[in-house]
């Protein structure tokens, strides 16, 4: 699918990547994995709430997007690490705005 097609179907560059990071687990996934590479269950633990389903489909979405790289290594038990792409990391500035955001516009009441 060529430039033009991709922006008719999926409307302008803002659009597309809302479309990327618009659901509430994605960033949160991006962030922690901006400190460092985590396995599965690292990441189960410090997201809060999250379905183990949830996460694998989420992991799994943004390793098609190249957002994310899975590495696998041949160790018993195997062992699965994620950690961010170039691509992921051009989203961090994207995540610093929404806790900036956050930070002083919505803060947290219970604090």
């Amino acid at each position: 699918m060529d430039t033009k097609q991709k922006t008719e179907e999926y409307g302008c560059p803002v659009a597309r990547t809302a479309d990327l990071i618009s659901n509430k687990w994605t960033p949160l996934i991006i962030r922690d994995l901006a400190r460092r590479q985590m396995r599965f269950s690292e990441l189960e633990r410090s997201l809060k709430g999250i379905s183990p389903k949830t996460l694998s489909e989420r992991l799994k979405r943004l390793e098609e997007s190249a957002v994310i790289e899975r590495t696998c290594y041949a160790e018993v038990p195997p062992r699965v690490e994620y950690q961010l792409t170039e691509k992921g990391h051009a989203l961090l500035p994207i995540i610093d705005t929404m806790r900036d955001f956050g930070t002083v516009w919505l803060p947290d009441e219970s604090c």
